[in-house]
């Protein structure tokens, strides 16, 4: 990876190690990924683009761009990898933060939504937490790379891209679509037997986290343009999964 950086116009970084079994050393992989790409790239004013995530932003109202992430350090989520990578701003690196939603949905997709609905398949119920009024936001995995060809092209460095085209949709709205797609019943699931029913996934399907992504779209020019979460769910893209396929 080092002498393929070396030797490019930029990275964009979108690998992260989901090993819900070790999260200490996915996360030390993480910081020392990053950590290569800054040495590697310093004083290039080469742009280096980050996966992250929307998720644990800003607690009880709408995260926008403006929120810095509040992990960091080594011993943080993901290895404090964010913080770490947009440091490097001051080291001649044009890095940038691409936050993506929870759920970056469509036809292809195996990460969490198709989890959620294996799960629901596999148990016969389509589940949701508490009452359902948690959000979550989405894009779509076009209106994403659309996005992150655009950061590549332009967003400053320090900066921090919103990867949202919907800015929060329920639990509960999200449960129901997964059990009219497979044909089983929506019901509710308590916080405390989340984790029992969901598995890992249990602690993140319950968090609220509406965001925006306002200023993304009008420093890059982006404007979402393909189908919305409940529309590809309908679609049945997810409908014949199961958990982690």
């Amino acid at each position: 990876m080092r002498e393929a950086a070396s030797a490019s116009d930029g990275v964009i970084h979108l690998a992260y190690k989901h090993d819900f079994s070790d999260m200490a050393g996915a996360g030390a992989t993480e910081r020392a990924t990053i950590e290569m790409f800054g040495d590697t790239l310093g004083g290039s004013d080469r742009p280096l683009l980050f996966a992250s995530g929307v998720a644990g932003l800003a607690p009880d109202k709408l995260a926008t761009e403006d929120d810095a992430v509040p992990f960091s350090g080594p011993e943080a989520p993901r290895g404090g990898a964010e913080a770490l990578a947009l440091s490097y701003a001051d080291r001649g690196i044009r890095s940038v933060a691409l936050r993506f939603s929870p759920t970056v949905h469509g036809e292809g997709d195996h990460g969490f939504m198709q989890v959620i609905s294996g799960i629901a398949g596999e148990k016969g119920i389509s589940g949701y937490v508490g009452d359902g009024s948690s959000r979550w936001p989405a894009v779509n995995r076009l209106d994403a790379a659309r996005m992150v060809a655009l950061a590549l092209a332009k967003a400053p460095a320090g900066s921090r891209m919103h990867g949202v085209s919907e800015e929060g949709i329920s639990a509960l709205e999200i449960a129901t679509a997964i059990g009219e797609s497979r044909g089983i019943p929506t019901v509710s699931i308590s916080p405390e037997d989340a984790a029992a029913h969901f598995g890992w996934i249990g602690m993140f399907f319950g968090l609220d986290v509406p965001t925006s992504s306002a200023r993304t779209q009008d420093l890059l020019g982006w404007t979402p343009t393909h189908p919305g979460l409940v529309a590809d769910i309908k679609s049945g893209f997810y409908g014949s999964g199961r958990p982690g396929q």
